[in-house]
C-alpha cells in the first residue's frame, strides 16, 4: 500500500472519530471474525489500490469517506433481535440515513453509500468511485468471510519473524 493512500484513509477516520459514531463499528462484525469498522477501512484501501493499478483519475477523499461510512448501520446484523429484516437489502438506506444524519455528504458519497450492494439491490451506483467501492467491498468481503485476511496476517508474522532472526 502506498504511504499516501494510508495517510488519506487514517486522516479521514481521525476526522470522524470526534463527530460520529464510527468508533462503534468496532464493536460489531461483519464477516467472519472482522469488525465493521476493519471492514470499511480495508474497502477504502481495496478501493484506492483498485484505482492506482487502473490508473482511474478519481475523487479520492469522497470515494474514502464512502467507503469508510458504506456500512454505517450501528446495529450487529448477526443478532435477529437488533438487526433489521433483509439486512443485505436494507442496510445501504439505513447507513446513508445514519450518515447524512452526522456528515454533510456530497453526491458521490451518497452514491457509494447507497449503491454499493449492487447486484443484490437492482441499482447499480452513477459514480466510477461507486462502482469501485461495489467492488472493493465484494473483495475484502469475500476475503474476511473466508478468514484469508487472518491466514495472511499470520504469514506476515512469520515472515516478520524469521527476518528478525537473522
Amino acid at each position: 500500500m502506498q504511504m499516501d493512500q494510508f495517510r488519506l484513509v487514517m486522516t479521514a477516520l481521525a476526522g470522524m472519530y470526534t463527530t460520529s459514531r464510527i468508533l462503534e463499528n468496532k464493536g460489531f462484525i461483519q464477516h467472519g471474525s472482522t469488525t465493521v469498522y476493519s471492514h470499511c477501512r480495508n474497502v477504502a484501501f481495496v478501493s484506492l489500490k483498485i484505482a492506482r493499478m487502473l490508473r482511474m483519475r478519481i475523487d479520492s477523499k469522497s470515494l474514502v469517506r464512502g467507503a469508510l461510512l458504506h456500512d454505517y448501520f450501528l446495529y450487529d446484523w448477526h443478532d435477529r433481535k437488533s438487526r433489521h429484516s433483509w439486512h443485505g437489502f436494507t442496510h445501504p438506506t439505513v447507513a446513508l440515513k445514519n450518515a447524512m444524519a452526522t456528515f454533510n455528504l456530497n453526491t458521490t458519497e451518497q452514491d457509494i453509500i447507497k449503491h454499493h450492494m449492487f447486484p443484490l439491490t437492482p441499482c447499480p451506483p452513477k459514480t466510477k468511485e461507486g462502482w469501485l467501492v461495489s467492488l472493493a467491498d465484494k473483495i475484502c468481503g469475500l476475503y474476511e468471510t473466508f478468514r484469508m485476511n487472518e491466514t495472511h496476517i499470520r504469514r506476515r508474522h512469520l515472515r516478520l519473524a524469521r527476518q528478525v532472526t537473522r
